[in-house]
């Protein structure tokens, strides 16, 4: 995310000048930093200002726990590093920071006790350079293990880069431990290079020992950032393995910029009723004023990266100050100046400090409610960065990537054989969508403020710009998508979509195109396009009720947790009844990718009623359509998609839907449960001891299920299919036995919409999986405590942490105490880690001081609310089909209070079920609290009343 006062507007990707040079100096520093815990953004500075590429460090004084983060402080933008901490022991440990674009390899060739080392290779064309920083605490004999630590890498590696501090007075001849290491270094033919002092007490401590490699240059420098003096040095190798100068092409934009934009934009509106004409006018006026208010620039630029609150005047002018002392000290050498330095770095350091907070506290707080970004904001703060191979940056690349993802969607289309239709017969429709109805300014002007500010490389302006100077956009804008909407036709230019690889899992080999799943990207004026055709079709939808009733996905007032809790309610009452429950988890392959056109159309008209224009739009919207791939700077050719609908946009997941509304029927056929969330099916039945007839219904609803999706383009994928069984263990067994002379293996554990479920349904395994999951991102949250603000640190916590906690918890009603301590624990570190409090320190008063509610209070909270939304309207109807309202018989002192009949039950399973526990919490409130005539109201309510329960009781 750009700052503010970015002047960036439009970034053209750079062009790479191939380089005449056959050598290349790298530039290499070593230092003793004794503790990099308050000096990381000196070292960042430092490695930016003497525009290093390797910096080895020794003595960082990092642990296992803060040290990555400490880490990316120290690194600039462009770099990546290694490191190793000492175990076990304070102080101590190593690393290497290095440019990104240099591919290294981690080796380790064991541990050795008397030093600390971290060791890695740099390919250069046929042979290797190992690189290797050590540091060797004082009074460690360690001669032994260093001769057979070179007796190993010697034999494998004719370029060897050792450095580090070794703290042996080699500037000593008659030194005892000098002479050893002498001899051990002449045995194995290795140079050390190192011949003035490197500590501020006379001695050289710090070294740099080398074989087979060309350096140059070496110098000590007194840089003032500890007791040891930096050494510097050169090594030539070939090729270059950075990339060099560039061109670039920037517009840049400023406050001046918007103003004239908006004074200058002009629009000839003749009579149009073509929308891509319409479009190319669009396009042309606002690029014809760019040019002339913001013109595209060339220039030349190197390959260096700033980091961005590196920018800001307080920080530049702090850094000129810092060269003006440092100038003054290298002239007169004077200790007063030398001091007079440090202090000034000191502040320098600050200074970078509070930027660097401000930065990313602005990312938190503008993004608060986008995960992703707050997940990709800790993840740059607390691990190392993961780039692509540079070797998968080029067009041949992006080309084979494009082949094997319009590949592997035609294999999975071509492999599904259409064999005997299964009958479904689309209900009757009363009304019809025949067009849209025109749109105001005000329309256009919600729909783009409620749209991510995520800019599309198609689009001609960035999109927060675009929001910046709407209302001089807005005419054109309302007339572009109401010629949309009256010609049925969907913009040629907006059609194509830009996909970006992501590695699945950071653990897979990179070099596999079978490991990246395709990001997709798409222009803006198309999003906006589409979220006012999806507001009139959903109103559309709902208003004629073709919605199908157990299909919860992309609905409004749906989700993952109101499916779970209808499937899960129904389970444990059948179990509450000594039944046994067989679950099915269906799973499709790329179902997005192959939906079928033709199909797709025929159910916009046959199965929801569209009709004439619309109709039309649809059809145009989802024909001739086309993507590339893009990677780094480097593009693809266009490929066509044949079928499927567009993921990443608006449409897709509720064109998704309608697709499958037959599939509901045909389930339904076979006197079989299910439940929809998206492409992701349940399928379930109960039947009592020693009745296999449901299971044979099932079995022979899932052949029938397996052939409709054929008929209709989409793969079952038998292998991620699962089956459990629920109910009465004594019970279970026989049903199991039945299932397994089916050819089906039933699972113990499946997950299930992001909850892992269990036969006995206790959610010891979700459990245990939600305090992992917390408790790794509070540590990570915990690395960054020193560099956030406090509410910026509380907007993390609510992220990452009560989110899980919050995820699901409707389901969790009703369980044993014992279950829900463990997710209180969770919360309780939560509030130590924010609040700094001991852990032998009582937590109630903190949590209240939060005005945290506990985790039970917070399962009765979602509980409380969700039956407050089904009596008005606001949650699905299964839902609401669940909750009995208690109606006495006669005039009682109950009657109207808006009570619900609490259902009897057997057995525990019953007592955890859904509608019973909801019941009880409904019942528990005071009348003032369920009578609240708004949802924002009732909120507040419910929270003061369980507050009080939860603290003052």
């Amino acid at each position: 995310m750009k700052p503010s006062n970015q002047r960036t507007l439009i970034h053209i990707p750079c062009k790479k000048i191939p380089s005449t040079q056959t050598q290349i100096n790298l530039k290499h520093a070593v230092l003793n930093a004794r503790s990099l815990k308050n000096k990381s953004f000196l070292i960042n500075s430092f490695i930016s200002s003497y525009n290093l590429d390797f910096m080895f460090l020794t003595e960082t004084w990092l642990d296992k726990n803060t040290g990555n983060a400490v880490l990316i402080e120290c690194s600039p933008s462009n770099f990546n590093f290694v490191s190793e901490t000492r175990q076990n022991q304070r102080g101590g440990g190593v690393c290497a920071i290095f440019r990104d674009n240099i591919v290294i390899h981690k080796l380790s060739f064991g541990v050795f006790l008397s030093f600390e080392y971290v060791s890695f290779k740099m390919e250069i064309k046929q042979s290797s350079i190992l690189y290797m920083t050590i540091y060797k605490p004082p009074q460690n004999c360690f001669i032994e293990d260093f001769t057979e630590l070179l007796s190993f890498i010697c034999t494998d590696f004719d370029c060897l880069v050792i450095s580090g501090d070794f703290n042996v007075h080699v500037d000593v001849t008659n030194d005892r431990h000098a002479k050893e290491l002498n001899a051990v270094l002449e045995m194995f033919g290795l140079t050390q290079h190192v011949s003035e002092a490197t500590h501020n007490k006379g001695h050289t401590l710090d070294l740099v020992i080398t074989k087979g490699v060309n350096i140059s240059n070496v110098n000590v420098v007194d840089v003032a950032l500890s007791d040891h003096f930096c050494v510097f040095f050169d090594l030539s190798v070939a090729p270059k393995p950075v990339v060099g100068p560039g061109v670039i092409q920037r517009r840049h934009i400023n406050d001046t910029t918007r103003t004239q934009f908006m004074e200058m934009i002009r629009f000839e509106n003749p009579p149009c009723s073509n929308v891509d004409n319409l479009l190319d006018s669009y396009t042309s006026s606002v690029l014809n004023v760019l040019d002339t208010i913001a013109p595209v620039k060339v220039k030349m630029v190197n390959n260096r990266q700033k980091a961005p609150w590196r920018s800001e005047d307080s920080v530049r002018a702090q850094k000129r100050e810092c060269r003006k002392a440092e100038r003054k000290w290298r002239k007169s050498k004077l200790q007063v100046h030398c001091e007079i330095y440090k202090e000034v770095l000191c502040e320098f350091n600050q200074i970078l400090r509070g930027e660097r907070e401000k930065y990313f506290s602005k990312i938190i707080a503008n993004c608060r409610n986008n995960s992703r970004v707050l997940f990709s904001t800790v993840n740059r703060l607390t691990n190392p960065p993961v780039s692509l191979p540079l070797e998968l940056i080029s067009t041949s690349k992006c080309n084979e990537f494009a082949i094997f993802f319009y590949d592997k969607v035609q294999g999975i289309k071509n492999a599904i054989i259409s064999t005997t239709q299964i009958p479904t017969l689309p209900p009757t429709r009363h009304l019809e969508l025949t067009h849209f109805t025109p749109v105001t300014g005000k329309t256009i002007e919600e729909v783009i403020s409620g749209l991510s500010s995520c800019t599309c490389c198609l689009d001609e302006l960035p999109t927060r710009f675009l929001k910046s100077v709407l209302t001089s956009l807005l005419p054109q804008l309302v007339q572009f998508v109401n010629i949309s909407f009256e010609t049925g036709a969907f913009p040629k230019a907006l059609k194509t979509v830009v996909n970006k690889p992501l590695l699945k899992k950071s653990s897979l080999d990179p070099k596999v195109l079978n490991n990246y799943r395709p990001i997709s990207n798409l222009p803006f004026l198309g999003k906006v396009l589409e979220k006012v055709i999806y507001q009139q079709l959903t109103y559309f939808l709902l208003s004629n009720n073709v919605f199908d009733t157990f299909q919860s996905g992309f609905r409004p007032h749906h989700s993952t947790e109101t499916a779970l809790i209808k499937v899960t309610n129904d389970i444990r009452m059948n179990t509450n009844a000594g039944k046994v429950s067989v679950l099915v988890l269906l799973d499709l392959s790329a179902a997005f990718d192959t939906v079928d056109h033709g199909i797709l159309l025929h159910r916009l008209e046959n199965w929801v009623g569209i009709s004439g224009t619309a109709l039309n739009w649809f059809k145009s919207y989802l024909e001739d359509r086309t993507y590339f791939v893009e990677i780094g700077n480097c593009v693809s050719d266009k490929i066509s998609m044949t079928c499927g609908v567009p993921q990443g946009s608006i449409l897709g997941p509720l064109l998704f839907n309608l697709y499958m509304l037959p599939l509901g029927q045909l389930i339904n056929s076979n006197n079989v449960s299910y439940h929809n969330y998206a492409d992701d099916t349940q399928i379930y039945v109960s039947l009592t001891a020693g009745e296999h007839g449901p299971v044979d219904t099932l079995c022979h609803c899932i052949e029938q299920i397996s052939l409709w999706m054929q008929n209709n383009f989409l793969q079952l994928n038998s292998d991620k299919t699962e089956i459990i069984v629920f109910g009465p263990q004594t019970q279970r067994q026989s049903v199991i036995s039945h299932l397994e002379s089916l050819a089906l293996k039933p699972k113990n554990q499946v997950r299930n919409l992001g909850v892992i479920m269990d036969s006995d349904l206790n959610l010891n395994s979700h459990i245990k999986a939600i305090t992992s999951s917390a408790f790794y991102h509070l540590k990570n949250i915990a690395k960054i405590r020193g560099i956030v603000s406090k509410p910026d640190l509380e907007r993390l916590i609510h992220a990452f942490v009560s989110s899980r906690l919050d995820y699901c918890n409707g389901l969790l009603t009703g369980l044993s105490k014992r279950a829900v301590r463990q997710l209180q624990y969770i919360q309780n570190a939560a509030a130590r880690v924010l609040t700094k409090t001991r852990k032998y320190d009582h937590i109630s008063p903190v949590l209240r001081s939060l005005h945290w509610l506990p985790v039970t209070q917070r399962i009765e909270f979602k509980t409380a609310l969700l039956v407050y939304k089904s009596f008005h309207g606001l949650a699905p109807k299964y839902i609401s089909d669940m909750l009995e309202p208690y109606e006495p018989s006669r005039a009682l002192r109950t009657s109207g209070r808006g009570l619900l009949v609490v259902p009897r039950v057997n057995n525990k399973h019953g007592e955890a079920a859904f509608q019973f526990h909801a019941a009880k919490i409904w019942n528990s409130l005071h009348e003032d609290v369920r009578q609240a005539s708004t949802l924002t109201m009732f909120k507040s309510r419910l929270k003061t009343a369980l507050f009080t329960r939860a603290y003052e009781n």
